[in-house]
């Protein structure tokens, strides 16, 4: 019940309002129609939701910055324009999906080093080469160790605004909220040579309290395997 009746992200505003302004001028041709809209208008209010989150606190924690399915944890290069690392690092791709949770957080403390934003296109998220092509915002962290991690927020096939409310040189803490994807999308999180993930693919992450990984452990990559 906490999760559905959350509050909201203000991006959300005006959308609702748009949704609820089209759905009155539909209730006025027909009750069919209107109730169609009042059901959109609804999925609407339930996508912006911005629900507290208990963010668990440790040195060298890597948290979840989104909600949403892993769909892929493989080596992969950052992208080109950011001109940062040319090797090939673990990258924990997160899937959300039109009902998840869009609200992106912060996923270790730390300093904002770079933000960049690349104008791209708009395919399916779930794709491979969404990470190369689609639209995208980038944000790099230092942690207070002096270890970096990337971010990306990634638009999907309907999505076609990415918000980012932190800059360069900001100071930030896990969990913290920084920005939303609308309607589909997104989120690779590169994590540093040598920290392996702590999470599988499939697993479902929330963001602000899933643990993605531990910047001071060396345990393997973990495994894991369906046991419905």
């Amino acid at each position: 019940m906490k999760t559905f009746f959350a509050p909201l992200h203000r991006a959300g505003f005006p959308f609702i309002a748009l949704f609820a302004g089209v759905t009155f001028i539909l209730f006025l041709f027909s009750n069919f129609l209107g109730l169609l809209g009042l059901l959109l208008t609804g999925w609407c209010i339930y996508f912006f939701r911005n629900p507290r989150r208990i963010t668990p606190l440790g040195d060298g924690l890597v948290i979840s910055p989104a909600d949403g399915i892993i769909t892929k944890i493989e080596k992969a290069l950052p992208p080109k324009e950011l001109k940062w690392k040319k090797s090939r690092l673990t990258r924990i791709s997160i899937f959300l999906n039109v009902f998840d949770v869009h609200v992106n957080r912060i996923p270790v403390d730390g300093i904002i080093k770079r933000v960049h934003y690349y104008p791209g296109k708009f395919f399916n998220a779930s794709l491979d080469k969404a990470s190369e092509f689609n639209e995208r915002n980038s944000l790099l962290i230092e942690t207070p160790g002096h270890q970096e991690i990337l971010v990306i927020q990634i638009a999907g096939l309907i999505a076609r605004r990415i918000l980012c409310d932190v800059r360069a040189g900001d100071e930030v803490n896990s969990g913290e909220v920084f920005g939303i994807i609308r309607f589909g999308s997104r989120v690779d999180v590169y994590l540093p040579e040598g920290i392996n993930p702590l999470v599988v693919e499939g697993q479902r992450m929330i963001a602000g309290e899933t643990i993605l990984a531990d910047l001071n452990s060396t345990a393997p990559q973990r495994l894991g395997e369906n046991r419905s």
